[in-house]
This record gives C-alpha cells, sequence and structure tokens, in this order.
C-alpha cells in the first residue's frame, strides 16, 4: 500500500497495481446528475447533517429489500440488510464473530480455493483464523487456465465457523459456477455454518460480471455487497445481507465500533433505484467499459509477450488480470522489486493465498494487474512487464 501510495505521487510510474475503479465518464455524468437533484431536494445536505441508524439508511434499506424481491423474488425485508463503511468493515465484524475462540472452540473462516481477496488477509483479530485450500487448475485453450473449487479434498467440520468465497474473484476474476455455489451451499447446510458470498463486483451490481451466472442468496447465505466498484469508493458503503438473526448482531457491533454507517452512498443509490437508473448504469455502462478494457489487455499482452509460459486465467469479471509465468527463474516477489525499479508497480501472488502457511510455487509465480488505466499506460506498463520477462527467461 505504501508503494502504491507513492507511485500515485509519481507522474512517471505506471500503476497497474492498485484496485481503484475506473473513473468511467459515463458513470461520472450519471453520478452528477444524481448528485445535483439531491442537492436541489434537500436530501443531501440531511444525509449530511443526521446520523443513521447502525443499520443505516432506512429508506435505501427498505428500497434495497423492494429491488431484491421485484428482481430475484429473494424473501427479504429490511430486517435483513445492514449497511456499513465498507466490504472491509463487513469483513471485520462477521470474521470475528463466526471464527476464533468461543466457548471453549477455536473456529476458522475456511476459505475454499485460493488465490482470493487480499483484504481477507489481516482482519481476525486473533492469529490464525483463516484456513484455505489450493483451487483445482484446469488448463484451457489458447494460454488460458481457470481455477476451481476441489471438492475431493474439500474439508468442513466442528473447527469450520465460515465458508469464504468471491463471486467474481479479485485477483484471478474467476467466477464460481452456479454448480459450486449450489454444492457449497449443501456443505454448508449440511455443517451449519454460514455461507458468505463477497459479492463486490457481481450482479446485479455493479454487474463487472462477463458469464451468465445467477445471483445466490438463502437463509444460511452471506452476502456482501459494496457501492465503491459501481463508481463511488468514497462513499464508503458496504451492504450485508443475510437472515435477521446475524444482520442483528451485525448492526450492534456496528453501533459499537463505529456508530452508525455514513449516508452519502446509500441516497446516491436509492435515487438511481427510484429513477430505475441503477441497472441501466451497471449493463449499458459500467460492464461494456471493463470488458473492453480487458479484451484490450490480453490482447496487449498477446502481442507484446509472444511466450507460451504466460499464462492468463480466464477473463469472467472484476477488474484485474491473473498472469501466471510458468517456470520463472525468479519469484515474481523479485520480479516486483524489479519491475518497480523500472517505474512498473504490479501486485505480486504471494499475497493472495490466506490461510496458506507458505507461498507455494505456483503463488510465487503469479501477478495482479489493474486494467483500468489508459490504453498508453497499459501499453507501456506491459512492454516493461515483457522485456522484463525475457532477461529472466534468458
Amino acid at each position: 500500500m505504501d508503494d502504491l501510495n507513492q507511485g500515485l505521487l509519481q507522474d512517471d510510474v505506471v500503476m497497474l497495481g492498485g484496485g481503484n475503479p475506473a473513473a468511467i465518464p459515463g458513470a461520472i455524468q450519471t453520478f452528477e446528475k444524481v448528485l445535483e437533484k439531491l442537492l436541489c431536494s434537500g436530501d443531501l445536505v440531511r444525509s449530511l447533517a443526521n446520523y443513521d441508524g447502525p443499520s443505516g439508511n432506512e429508506a435505501f434499506i427498505e428500497t434495497l429489500s423492494e429491488f431484491f424481491q421485484q428482481q430475484f423474488g429473494w424473501k427479504i425485508d429490511r430486517r435483513n440488510i445492514a449497511l456499513t463503511h465498507g466490504s472491509q468493515s463487513s469483513f471485520f465484524i462477521l470474521f470475528n464473530s463466526f471464527a476464533g475462540k468461543t466457548r471453549g472452540r477455536h473456529r476458522k473462516v475456511l476459505i475454499p480455493l485460493v488465490p482470493e481477496y487480499i483484504g481477507y488477509c489481516d482482519v481476525g483479530i486473533e492469529e490464525s483464523m483463516i484456513i484455505s485450500q489450493e483451487a483445482r487448475i484446469q488448463h484451457l485453450d489458447n494460454g488460458y487456465f481457470k481455477y476451481q473449487v476441489d471438492f475431493d479434498q474439500l474439508e468442513v467440520g466442528t473447527k469450520t465457523g465460515l465458508i469464504c468465497v468471491s463471486r467474481p474473484t479479485n485477483p484471478s476474476g474467476n467466477v464460481l459456477t452456479d454448480a459450486e455455489c449450489d454444492q457449497l451451499d449443501r456443505i454448508a447446510q449440511k455443517n451449519d455454518v454460514p455461507l458468505m458470498i463477497d459479492n463486490a463486483y457481481g450482479t446485479p451490481f455493479p454487474n463487472i460480471i462477463f458469464n451468465q451466472v445467477n445471483p445466490f442468496w438463502n437463509d444460511n447465505t452471506i452476502v456482501c455487497m459494496s457501492l465503491s466498484k459501481l463508481g463511488l469508493p468514497g462513499a464508503r458503503t458496504g451492504i450485508v445481507i443475510a437472515n435477521e438473526e446475524i444482520i442483528r448482531q451485525f448492526s450492534n457491533l456496528t453501533a459499537i465500533t463505529s456508530l452508525a454507517p455514513g449516508g452519502i452512498g446509500p441516497v446516491i443509490v436509492n435515487q438511481l433505484i427510484r429513477d430505475n437508473a441503477l441497472l441501466p448504469l451497471c449493463h449499458e455502462v459500467i460492464l461494456p467499459y471493463y470488458q473492453q478494457r480487458s479484451q484490450l489487455a490480453v490482447r496487449l499482452i498477446r502481442e507484446l509477450i509472444d511466450d507460451p509460459r504466460v499464462y492468463i486465467h480466464k477473463p469472467e469479471g472484476a477488474i484485474f488480470l491473473w498472469l501466471w509465468f510458468d517456470g520463472l527463474s525468479i519469484t515474481t516477489s523479485e520480479l516486483y522489486q524489479r519491475l518497480k525499479q523500472k517505474g512498473l508497480l504490479v501486485v505480486p501472488g504471494k499475497y493472495f493465498f490466506p490461510g496458506q502457511q507458505q507461498a507455494n510455487e505456483h503463488a510465487e509465480s503469479c501477478i495482479r494487474i489493474n486494467y483500468v488505466q489508459s490504453e498508453e499506460d497499459l501499453k507501456k506498463g506491459i512492454k516493461i512487464l515483457a522485456e522484463e520477462l525475457r532477461l529472466c527467461w534468458r
């Protein structure tokens, strides 16, 4: 994070390492129109001048519950939704609620396949709260591969307190299939363990997902969403959808830790839903933008790094490409330092394996790049990467 912050202060550094969403012109215009409308109505000032309750803005929660009822037939109401100060706050509360030392048991958060989101690594108050399982690698045509849950090796027992997955996954862009979600749900219910799905990039919003999949929720599932990748990271708004008991406990913890969630993000998106503008924004502006950027990044990699030892995880969503350099003579942690010296910031793969005792060979052969930068910066950064890889393999 320090390197990324320093990179932002230097004009000659190519930033392919951060997780900031793109400033999409069409999305910015939509937000500006909504803010102008809220300013005229007085709702914007009211959201700034008043505390919401610990569950968050009631009007937005009511609108959201109706939205999910109408869109997917979910049997939920306002008692099934709570807001937070962004997804990271949600994970902190949920991980420490369902794992750690309680009543003589030391329960764990189980991540069924890694690589996974870097932000899970340190949210536990206690050490070693996460266990994880390496993914099964499926080799595809044209230099692609895909991660899958290795259900034959998956162990869920009395020490498991929570099963956690993301869909799509940061860093790899992997999207769990409907069948994988169904099987994880059956395993979770059989073992009386909640299944948490991190849906920060998923459907229905922001809908940065390139596959046709069905949203998943039931009474044993906790779905976490965010307004950040919609284009509002500064609003710091997370959404948690769960059964009433979990939401009640969650809201109590929010009241203790931060009194109440912020109100700016909720009033903006509440207005978008009321104006029937949210889904068009996601489907017609946000999704096409990221899909085109993903295709551009893949094309540039194929053009500039002509080597069969470079594999790309099949891009299925999120805002990153995950690259695997098979047989690299150095670790990607070393590669990271060499690239940084030449003005390119990426993220080495070893940080995306929470719950593993140490980084294995595969983890040290992968990097994550963010493809939201300009075409000029993408090309410049990939050229630097290509030259460094040639030096390593030479």
